[in-house]
């Protein structure tokens, strides 16, 4: 039994209501867990967020896209694996705990105590992993959130040392020094991922070296780190340039400077030069040996320490490129190209910064300082030794830490590495395999970037994440640890229960070194988080413990996040896919967009632009935020989001609801119960034309889906309830609901009606899942075949049978044709309630004369028109008037001070084409007016409105008849009434009496006239045309006719 709705759309009441019924009846689970013989499996990896607070707009969008994806999927009656990820180590935890404790540096950590600073973290992890759970729970995303994977448990963990262990059995896990990114604030590595870059403003200068042996002539370098001059050890140069010796002169002096050829005048615009001559010029490759003197040796005289007859040498490189002076300066402890450089020289490292990016005792003048703090000093220091050519500031891109936003240095360190770089080639494959949406998410941007890997740094010198499993003795040699299993066999302190692999645990577990018998200590790193996330798709099936999950669901059928994950989880899960497996660990990948405001303006708490998801919700409901996400824009593209836009998604969902109200209201009057036999012999037009609808909705849906073209599958059901059924659909069928007998018509009515809101309900319930909930409790869940929630239903099939696109494409030119006539009317001042005589529609082809045909009742009715007059395609109206306007350009001219009298005469005479030449007179003049003098121009007769439509012309008929008037007072009148039932708040099955007081003889005759029909409408048991009194009276008027009337409501 379908009961009838009141209440009107109330998104808070209805999804706390439809929460309850969820929970109470574990529709999740089964929703997920349903036996339909179905042999596919749909594996779905999380990525985890970070548990550092609650979650906003970017994460908002990312799970609403999840969860209707897997909705979606469980409507095909397959099953999912859909495990709740949180990625709960490392830095963004770390620093989050930093702050609470007002902690500066590392040592405040460790004076605190590390298992105590990891306590606090698992405590802070633990404690807003459950506050976003129940975030994510109110925006409706179906995830396992009872059995998530975390990556700080044991098995997860074990996952993580596993495929460390396939890495270095592989050879391709290596201990070495190397220039990595590194934050002296946070005093760790960094991977490039966690490197974000700003605009910053930093020196900019030109520095002279001095050429050994030389007087007065100098090699000019720029640079934007003076800071690392003081470890300079070479200057690089292109072998293949050619460079110049130039003799400069500047206030009377003048010295001998060594550049780039082409970039000679732009150095010497730099050092404010008056002129120069050039000397000499060389290729690059024959400046190589030249010698050098380091420009601040009294201030860092360790540099003279250095037993290397190679430092202070120009070297010919290729990765020189002609910008500034063409010469690279070179501190092989503080850059990539120059470290390797370095080492392909054979240059001692020279390094004289610490961990806390402070110059250490060899840094002589500058010892203590903090290296970017010395900027300033360093730059002084050249310009009192004669060295500085020229110094400057300039804003450039420069990366910054992606937690603490303190501003990296490059440093060489020991680090554990993998060689990622060895597998590159079988990478850019499986990006080639991999399906991506878009397409050039993968093909493009994440293949440049794969194609460009570098080996991986993924050790940490921090506290809280996965520790490193490598035990290293003191006698060189190391084991790496890759199960819990091997862990006890080989430990000779393991615990055998209450194992805690965190640090500092971990760290006292030793092992018994194989080659000598000493103790093997655990390195103190942790292993780089983005690694933790890397193997989630086989940790998170708790691989290599459990197999049979692995084979069965392994690997991931899908994936999404923003598309700054083609630098984070895409590529790390595709390293340590490959690393391990030798494959990507996903088949298809969609990639987001950022959420930026209305201005396209990233959203930021200190600009003030920050809209909070749960801000729409309180505003607009769950719902809206849903659907206005995922229809907003393609996925992939960034979403600027307008508040009026969402609000115009809340006024979907409220026609929507309103259709449901409709339906429920008429259907529970009625007792209608469906039986789902509809008979396409028993349908009306409309009927059929909206389930040919109803079913290209579910087809172009289930398409967009399946191409994850998520926004046109919401845009498309947004299109069918505003246009097609609550605007079209139910207009057309308000008179037949409306019939109180048994009637075929409205029964097939109400059948139709049912069975469109049934299967719309199941397409739009992955978009809007409380609405939808909400309406199929009602229509449909007591019925034989309703499913206890709308979830638990399986995707409505196709049915051929009731797709007609001719019949879609008739209707659509009626739409039209309906829009104009109502457009024509409006031009006269006509509304819809007045019945004209007839319409003339003037078609421009057959395929429009074959629609009215097929839609003429529709039309008639819609129009409210008596009769429809179709001429033949591209044939006149005939009612046209043809008329002579004066043309003032030959009539000016030829009778001059005449013209005006002239012009007038000709309108006044309404001259017929088939009249001239013709004589008039003007002042006793006779003047004949040729065919020359005057344009043709058609004419709409004054009782006629045109409008125009893509194929055609439409006439309406405006003059009303004595017959027509009455009609259309009497609709007035009906319009009038049903306004108060409404004011009254009275159901639409409740009877009145009315009583009309009319002043006007012809009003009062009109209303006589129609008086059972304005009773029918109204439901009114009793009409009296008498003094208006009743519970509610009001004085209306119609047409500038005064009328007084009456409702009182009655059984």
């Amino acid at each position: 039994m379908i009961d009838k709705v009141d209440l009107d759309y109330d998104p808070e009441v209805i999804e706390g209501r439809v929460r309850e019924f969820w929970e109470a009846n574990d529709v999740y689970e089964r929703s997920r867990k349903r036996d339909l013989d179905v042999e596919e499996r749909f594996y779905f990896v999380d990525g985890p967020p970070y548990t550092t607070g609650r979650i906003h707009l970017g994460t908002t969008w990312n799970k609403i896209i999840k969860d209707a994806v897997l909705r979606y999927t469980t409507l095909k009656g397959i099953p999912v694996m859909d495990r709740a990820g949180w990625d709960m180590h490392g830095l963004p935890i770390e620093v989050k705990v930093e702050k609470e404790f007002d902690f500066e540096s590392k040592q405040d950590i460790e004076d605190f105590g590390i298992d105590n600073f990891v306590d606090e973290c698992k405590n802070y992890a633990l404690q807003y992993k459950e506050s976003m759970t129940e975030q994510f729970k109110e925006l409706g995303a179906w995830l396992d959130w009872d059995d998530p994977y975390m990556t700080i448990n044991n098995n997860y963990i074990e996952s993580a040392w596993w495929t460390l262990k396939r890495a270095d059995e592989r050879g391709l896990l290596e201990k070495g020094k190397r220039i990595v990114n590194w934050c002296p604030r946070c005093e760790t590595a960094l991977a490039d991922s966690e490197v974000e870059y700003d605009e910053v403003l930093d020196p900019s200068i030109f520095v002279k070296f001095p050429v050994k042996g030389e007087e007065n002539r100098f090699i000019v370098i720029w640079t934007t780190t003076p800071w690392t001059i003081p470890s300079n050890l070479a200057v690089a140069v292109n072998p293949d340039y050619e460079y110049s010796v130039v003799k400069a002169y500047r206030d009377g002096d003048s010295e001998e400077l060594i550049v780039s050829s082409e970039l000679v005048e732009n150095v010497l615009k730099e050092g404010r030069y008056e002129d120069y001559e050039v000397l000499e010029t060389f290729e690059g490759s024959e400046l190589e040996g030249l010698k050098y003197e380091f420009p601040l040796a009294s201030q860092v005289p360790e540099q003279k320490e250095l037993e290397s007859d190679l430092v202070h040498t120009v070297f010919a490189e290729e990765f020189v490129t002609v910008e500034k002076t063409g010469l690279v300066h070179s501190a092989p402890s503080h850059g990539h190209e120059d470290f390797d450089m370095g080492q392909k020289r054979g240059l001692p490292l020279f390094s004289i910064v610490n961990a806390e990016g402070r110059y250490t005792d060899k840094g002589g003048k500058y010892s203590g300082k903090y290296v970017k703090d010395a900027n300033s000093v360093i730059i002084d220091d050249l310009n009192e030794n004669g060295l500085l050519l020229s110094s400057d500031e300039i804003t450039h891109r420069y990366g910054h830490c992606w937690r603490c936003d303190t501003s990296i240095i490059y440093l060489a360190t020991t680090q554990w590495f993998l060689n990622v770089s060895q597998l590159k080639d079988k990478m850019v494959s499986e990006v080639d395999r991999v399906d991506w949406t878009p397409e050039w998410a993968g093909s493009s941007r994440f293949k440049d970037w794969v194609s460009n890997a570098k080996d991986w740094c993924i050790s940490r010198q921090r506290y809280w994440g996965i520790p490193l499993p490598v035990w290293e003795c003191s006698c060189g040699a190391r084991e790496t640890i890759g199960t819990i299993e091997e862990l006890k066999e080989k430990s000779i302190n393991c615990p055998e229960s209450g194992l805690e692999l965190h640090r500092p645990h971990v760290d006292k577990i030793k092992l018994e070194c194989n080659d000598c018998g000493l103790k093997m200590q655990r390195v103190e790193d942790v292993i780089d988080v983005w690694f933790d996330s890397g193997v989630a798709s086989w940790a998170n099936l708790k691989f290599p413990q459990e197999e049979d999950a692995f084979e069965e669901w392994w690997p991931a059928d899908f994936i999404v996040e923003g598309h700054d994950q083609t630098r984070g989880w895409f590529y790390s899960q595709l390293g340590a896919g490959v690393l391990a497996f030798d494959r990507a660990p996903y088949e298809s990948v969609l990639m987001h967009g950022f959420v930026l405001d209305e201005n396209g303006k990233k959203m930021s708490k200190s600009v003030g632009n920050v809209v909070q998801p749960e801000e729409i919700i309180e505003k607009y409901g769950t719902d809206t935020l849903r659907l206005y996400l995922l229809s907003e824009c393609a996925p992939w593209e960034d979403l600027k989001f307008n508040w009026d836009e969402c609000q115009n998604v809340k006024r979907t969902l409220n026609v929507f609801w309103n259709v449901y109200k409709f339906a429920s209201t008429y259907m529970a009057l009625d007792e209608f119960e469906p039986k789902k036999d509809l008979k396409k012999e028993d349908l009306k037009i409309e009927d059929r034309w909206i389930l040919s609808k109803l079913n290209n909705l579910m087809k172009n849906v289930k398409t967009a889906m399946e191409n994850r073209q998520i926004h046109k599958g919401a845009r498309y059901i947004k299109s069918f309830i505003l246009e097609d059924l609550s605007r079209w659909y139910v207009r057309l069928i308000r008179d037949r609901t409306w019939v109180e007998a048994e009637d075929k018509d409205k029964y097939t009515a109400y059948e139709t009606l049912h069975e469109v809101m049934h299967k719309t309900l199941i397409v739009m319930s992955p978009y809007t899942p409380f609405i939808t909930e909400n309406i199929y409790q009602n229509l449909v869940k007591n019925l034989s075949f309703g499913k206890e929630s709308v979830h638990l239903e399986t995707y409505p099939t196709q049915n051929k049978e009731f797709i007609d696109n001719e019949l879609e494409q008739q209707m659509e030119i009626a739409r039209e044709i309906i829009e104009s006539a109502s457009h024509a009317r409006q031009l006269i001042e006509l509304n819809l309630r007045w019945p004209v005589n007839k319409i003339t529609i003037e078609p421009n082809n057959n395929e429009i004369v074959e629609a009215i045909e097929a839609m003429d009742e529709i039309i008639k009715d819609q129009v409210n028109t008596k009769k429809i007059e179709t001429l033949t395609p591209n044939s006149e109206f005939p009612e046209l008037q043809t008329v002579l306007q004066p043309d003032m350009g030959v009539i000016g001219p030829k009778f001059k001070g005449k013209a005006e009298k002239v012009m007038n005469i000709i309108k006044e005479k309404n001259i017929k084409p088939e009249e001239l030449p013709k004589t008039i007179e003007v002042d006793g003049e006779e003047i004949e007016i040729t065919k020359n003098m005057v344009n043709q121009e058609t004419k709409v007769p004054e009782r006629y409105s045109k409008s125009s439509f893509t194929n055609g012309e439409i006439y309406v008929d405006g003059e009303l008849t004595e017959k027509l008037k009455q009609e259309g007072y009497a609709k007035e009148t009906i319009r009038r009434i049903q306004e108060m039932r409404k004011e009254l708040d009275l159901h639409v099955e409740e009877y009145i009496e009315v009583q009309i007081d009319i002043p006007n003889n012809e009003l009062e005759t009109s209303i006589t006239e129609w008086r059972d029909h304005i009773s029918h409408e109204t439901r009114a048991k009793k009409l009296e045309i008498d003094t208006a009194n009743g519970k509610l009276t009001k004085q209306w008027e119609i047409n500038g006719k005064p009328l007084k009337i009456a409702v009182t409501p009655t059984k």
